[in-house]
């Protein structure tokens, strides 16, 4: 049976203090409501509709790359009510998946476990918890078969020392789902319609309710407050590092690692403490990346040294290159083989060739560098005039003296070299030349250094 997904994202998060939706909050740098989505898509759903309320355009400006439906919860009464409003959008011909936009870290495998085989039945995923205090529990027979559900302030003192609790996802027949929801009502203790209602009218109709309890509470957890949001940041940042450790990448230290995307990292290579990985990073094998750095959207070779305190933001890396100490990587750099950028060196929209050496202090940008290249320390590219940006070209084998300034566009030769403290203002057509562009030096006798005035 095809799948429809609804994801409950309508709430306001009155204790998460803040102006922000709570569904748009982050977790690992991407908002609570997209991780559900994207967990939603991994399980092949056919439609995904999203119940949206509280900062609604402000949810569908920052998820408009969702391939969704969205469909407003203008009145906030209850989660029944909320599933409601999303059956004029759901094919009710489908199984009906709902899931919470607060609650990051169900697993795909959890889910699939739920749908299997609950077509005609009412699939429920539970937990149990040493403290139950504030959750729905789960009412059973002498059969063990689920009559229904109570929520905390509806439950008897028996009923709250129950310890297996209801999660609040749940699987369905959209018809089923629909007919049911139209008997519910809100005769409790907050005057809302519960989803949890429809358990009890399905025991009385007896339609089967089939249970899946996760093993590991925080797949159902939901975020109400900061402190929760953190307490799941570093779930799952440690479920990430564990199975980077399981794949046979060395970590410093496991719980001072931060991954924000999608990464790709090879066997064998060492991540030092406070490393942040963000968005797609591909790192290969043989690689040792420094402490505190920070790496973006980039590709990372082999036997590759990110030295500590560098920040590489969308560029290429290839093999046995060094960067860093304190380096910084603007995007659409690509650094060949062999080369090596230094403490102090920024190097933006430039391609490094093989081999070739920015060691210190110097900034390059908007360059093509070729094979063999060394840069002495202080030297920068002047690419911006005030208005547009210019490129500098250096050939093979070039020699460039410290604090030299190329002022763009212009173009170097092959085998050039070009003395410290220059000024390069023109090409230089000619291959194997030295170039000088100083004012001569000079001694001035009898000089008297300037000296402060008493006030």
């Amino acid at each position: 049976m095809s799948l429809s997904v609804i994801i409950l994202a309508a709430g306001k998060g009155t204790r998460m203090k803040s102006s922000t939706p709570k569904v748009l909050h982050r977790l690992a740098n991407r908002p609570l409501l997209e991780h559900v989505y994207d967990t939603a898509r991994s399980l092949g759903a056919e439609e995904i509709i999203v119940v949206y309320g509280h900062g609604g355009d402000m949810v569908k400006q920052a998820c408009a790359h969702f391939d969704a439906k969205w469909v407003e919860q203008t009145e906030q009464l209850g989660t029944g009510h909320a599933v409601q409003q999303a059956f004029d959008a759901v094919n009710l011909n489908n199984n009906v998946l709902v899931l919470y936009g607060d609650v990051p870290l169900t697993s795909q495998q959890t889910l699939h476990e739920l749908l299997d085989g609950s077509e005609d039945k009412i699939g429920l995923l539970t937990v149990c918890l040493e403290n139950p205090t504030g959750y729905g529990r789960i009412l059973r027979n002498e059969n063990n078969q689920v009559t229904g559900i109570v929520e905390q302030k509806d439950a008897s003192e028996a009923q709250q020392k129950i310890n297996e609790v209801n999660s609040g996802i749940l699987s369905c027949k959209g018809e089923t789902l629909q007919s049911l929801l139209k008997n519910i009502n809100n005769q409790n203790s907050q005057g809302e319609y519960y989803l949890t209602d429809i358990f009890a009218l399905a025991a009385e109709q007896g339609i089967e309710i089939k249970t899946t309890t996760v093993a590991d509470s925080y797949e159902v957890e939901g975020v109400n407050n900061r402190l929760q949001l953190a307490s799941l940041e570093r779930i799952y940042q440690r479920n990430i590092a564990e199975q980077l450790m399981t794949d046979g990448v060395a970590l410093a230290d496991p719980a001072r690692l931060d991954v924000r995307g999608k990464v790709n990292i090879s066997n064998d290579v060492f991540i030092d403490v406070n490393v942040v990985l963000e968005g797609e990073v591909s790192i290969a094998t043989g690689s040792e990346i420094g402490a505190n750095c920070v790496i973006i959207n980039s590709q990372i070779g082999e036997n590759v040294r990110i030295k500590a305190n560098s920040v590489i933001e969308n560029a290429q890396i290839d093999a046995d290159c060094e960067v860093g100490p304190f380096a910084r990587i603007r995007p659409e750099t690509h650094l060949q083989q062999g080369a090596k950028v230094g403490n102090f060196v920024e190097i933006k929209k430039a391609e490094i060739g093989k081999g070739s050496k920015v060691n210190h202090l110097s900034y390059v940008g908007d360059t093509v560098m070729g094979d063999n290249v060394n840069v002495g320390a202080g030297t920068i590219t002047c690419n911006y005039d005030g208005a547009n940006k210019h490129q500098t070209t250096i050939g093979n084998d070039v020699f460039i003296g410290s604090d030299t300034q190329l002022v763009a566009p212009v173009s170097i030769a092959d085998g050039v070299t070009i003395g410290a403290g220059a000024t390069v203002t023109k090409d230089i057509d000619e291959s194997d030349v030295l170039v000088i562009s100083r004012s001569p030096q000079k001694t001035i006798r009898g000089w008297t250094r300037p000296v402060k005035q008493k006030k």
